[in-house]
């Protein structure tokens, strides 16, 4: 049941948060996304075979917090009014949309999941929204860790020396294996399983919850 939960939850956050970097791009005077029909929330463009399915199930067969990624939407960087400061925003802007929804769904677990007449109504309610914070908490810290291409290696990208970011942007074609090294091993785990942990108690300790 939880999984049931859980699939739409996943698509739903991934998506809003591959929007987000194109709403900002847009604002920053890229408008690929929109013009290849990416700003929906319509999930049909946005699915990706790996981040979407494969790699939600290998974390979930290795009891790893379990989350994934859309299909990036197309951004042009060129195009931006000013390139780093560009890049920096829409970078930050996806993983500032999963933290936005991290705290709407606690909104609706302090407003409805704290009732007990509701959760006598909506048994599954308590589950889907701790599920919703707890996913997006992961997947705005995963996209903060600086490992191409995921959203922190773009801003690391601009911030460092030209001579030491054109090495570092040439490790992006081994991203995911590097990803899946760290999985394998274990690292990501231990990198994550703190930062959301302290995270996810932080936000309930917000509505005087232990989470």
């Amino acid at each position: 049941m939880e999984w049931l939960i859980f699939i739409p939850l996943l698509l739903f956050s991934v998506i809003f948060h591959e929007v987000s970097h194109g709403l900002v791009a847009l604002y920053e005077g890229d408008d690929t996304a929109y013009m290849a029909g990416r700003l929906t929330l319509n999930p049909v463009p946005h699915i990706d075979l790996v981040g979407s399915i494969l790699f939600p199930a290998i974390c979930f067969l290795s009891h790893l917090p379990t989350f994934g990624w859309a299909k990036p939407v197309p951004i042009n960087p060129n195009r931006f009014h000013h390139y780093r400061s560009g890049v920096i925003k829409v970078s930050l802007a996806g993983p500032a949309s999963n933290f936005l929804l991290a705290m709407v769904f606690l909104v609706f677990f302090y407003f409805f999941a704290m009732k007990i007449e509701v959760v006598q109504r909506f048994p599954y309610l308590p589950i889907f929204l701790s599920q919703g914070i707890l996913l997006n908490l992961v997947l705005a810290i995963f996209n903060l860790i600086p490992i191409p291409p995921l959203d922190g290696s773009k801003i690391l990208s601009v911030i460092l020396p030209s001579e030491l970011a054109m090495r570092y942007d040439a490790i992006e074609p081994y991203g995911f294996f590097i990803m899946m090294g760290l999985v394998a091993f274990g690292i990501l785990g231990k990198i994550l399983y703190p930062l959301v942990s302290f995270s996810y108690s932080f936000l309930f300790s917000l509505i005087g919850v232990n989470g």
